[in-house]
């Protein structure tokens, strides 16, 4: 069972910013729908996933947990997936770019700190790790999560090494591709692979080990 974070209202569609944003399509007829009932779905099925898994997630109990009809649901998701989906591009979409403090290892230090914790403690992280773990057999999925958030996280991740460049920190020349392979890698690993915890020292080592200076 992971850890419970407490996670802000959920809000309309939000851009992180004009280059790096997260697509949540909303779903509904030209009238629109109830923000209400669309709030309730989708932190029933976020709920539902961390207290049952995903296999325990179907439709009817997100609508039983939502109180709403389950013809509901059906009339703007096709699937409990397209559900949790939403659910989890609507959490980072109220993620924030990291900081640009003039100091790239403060930087980085909150950046991954916090990605870690959303990673692998929070409700959302719950929901990415099922929602990845379906992709494997599912390649609408897969598409899906690689363009609207992988590739979004990706350039988040980018961020303050850019800054960094723009600054004079790093050199022109510094690959700030395989610097972001290097240092997230193992963070990946330990939240989807073996499971260890990843704490504030851990993640102070590897910044170390990428800028020993």
């Amino acid at each position: 069972m992971t850890q419970k974070m407490s996670k802000p209202r959920r809000a309309a569609k939000k851009t992180v910013a004009k280059t790096v944003s997260v697509v949540v399509e909303h779903r509904g007829n030209r009238h629109g729908r109830s923000e209400e009932a669309r709030t309730a779905i989708l932190e029933a099925a976020d709920n539902l996933l961390v207290e049952r898994g995903f296999a325990g997630v179907t439709i009817e109990g997100i609508a039983t947990a939502a109180g709403v009809a389950k013809q509901t649901i059906y009339r703007w998701w096709k699937s409990k997936t397209d559900v949790l989906m939403d659910a989890f591009l609507e959490d980072v979409a109220q993620a924030s770019l990291p900081p640009n403090s003039g100091n790239l290892k403060t930087d980085l230090k909150h950046h991954l700190v916090g990605l870690a914790k959303m990673l692998a403690e929070s409700d959302t992280g719950s929901v990415f790790r099922a929602l990845l773990a379906e992709a494997q057999h599912d390649s609408e999925l897969a598409i899906r999560l690689r363009t609207q958030f992988i590739e979004p996280q990706r350039l988040r991740d980018l961020f303050p090494f850019e800054q960094a460049v723009k600054r004079g920190e790093l050199s022109w020349e510094f690959d700030t591709e395989a610097a972001v392979e290097q240092l997230l890698s193992p963070i990946y690993y330990r939240v989807l692979v073996s499971g260890q915890p990843i704490s504030t020292s851990y993640v102070e080592g590897l910044i170390r080990r990428l800028l020993p200076k």
